[in-house]
């Protein structure tokens, strides 16, 4: 698997104030896969589903701290590689019966270029308050 790193990216500003920063292409990340962003707050996992939507979530499972991007895709989920919880791209929920959330990250995709509000991972944990609009 192939990671992007973040160090000194330019970011960009939205006029709803979100910080944007570019990370790549949507053909960066296979088709029922990922790729991770190393930040200094941490890795982000960048998914990538049939449907050719993109999502961002902090790359731990909120069981056992998997790492997410090592997961299978499908449909709108990631199932984590460890121990098989479900987790929701879109909110970063798991599955019932499984419960906890791992922090979703806010997307954005303008044409094929893919871009992400690292500000606001932290805070969005169970959804991105409709920063990308996948909730």
């Amino acid at each position: 698997m192939d990671s992007i790193i973040m160090e000194n990216a330019a970011p960009e500003t939205a006029i709803s104030e979100t910080v944007w920063t570019q990370v790549g292409s949507v053909d960066d990340i296979p088709v029922l896969g990922s790729r991770v962003v190393r930040t200094p707050g941490g890795d982000i996992a960048l998914f990538r589903t049939a449907a050719d939507e993109v999502f961002a979530l902090e790359d731990a499972c909120p069981h056992k701290q998997g790492p997410l991007s090592q997961g299978i895709v499908h449909g709108r989920r990631v199932t984590c590689p460890l121990h098989n919880w479900v987790i929701e791209l879109a909110t970063g929920e798991a599955v019932a019966p499984d419960e906890g959330r791992t922090g979703h990250v806010p997307v954005r995709v303008e044409g094929r270029s893919v871009a992400i509000a690292l500000g606001e991972a932290k805070l969005s944990r169970g959804g991105c308050r409709k920063a990308c609009g996948h909730v």
